[in-house]
């Protein structure tokens, strides 16, 4: 064989080689190298998206947070026993005699219900001034409505006053609203 078919035959296995093996890898090379660059642009969009997750779920936990706290003023549960059991405390501690105390029944507002308890108590003007000054360093919210003060006729030792009022409390309601009624069909006859 002449010395140029020689180089014709080289010329021909590296034509071959280039086409059969490096052009395949080469592509297959770039498919990689696109596959790369797509996982990592969704590795930098998941990475964005995690702190964003995280600063929500920051928000979140403050929000659940600032619930507690705010639940111990408008409770989601009426703790009637506790809430009496503390007011007769608080006029025992004064020094005041509990007459009477009657809780109502609820009264339902939009978002909360209102709690109405009468109360009746006999004691000093002076001790009445504590009972509602630690009444209103209590954690719930408490009104106090028509309130009167009145003296009594027979005033032994501390009991020379007697004073009605009815403290209102809050309960968060929990119930969702009832869902609206559909309006009733009617039919037309012809």
């Amino acid at each position: 064989m002449p010395w140029y078919g020689y180089i014709i035959l080289a010329g021909f296995i590296v034509a071959l080689a280039f086409f059969a093996y490096f052009k395949p890898k080469n592509q297959e090379l770039e498919n990689v190298r696109a596959n790369r660059t797509k996982v990592e642009r969704e590795v930098r969009d998941l990475r964005e998206k995690k702190k964003e997750l995280d600063l929500i779920e920051t928000e979140i936990a403050e929000l659940n947070k600032s619930l507690e706290e705010l639940e111990a003023f408008i409770p989601r549960k009426k703790e009637v026993a506790d809430i009496l059991r503390r007011i007769e405390q608080l006029a025992t501690d004064a020094r005041l005699t509990m007459v009477r105390y009657t809780p109502r029944p609820e009264i339902p507002r939009e978002f909360y219900n209102e709690w109405p308890i009468p109360i009746e108590i006999t004691g000093n003007y002076h001790s009445l001034g504590v009972f509602f000054d630690r009444l209103s360093r209590f954690p719930r919210i408490f009104t106090v409505e028509n309130f009167s003060i009145k003296t009594l006729s027979k005033q032994v030792g501390d009991a020379t006053i007697t004073a009605n009022w009815t403290a209102k409390t809050y309960i968060f309601r929990d119930d969702e609203p009832a869902p609206a009624k559909p309006a009733a069909k009617t039919t037309r006859k012809k």
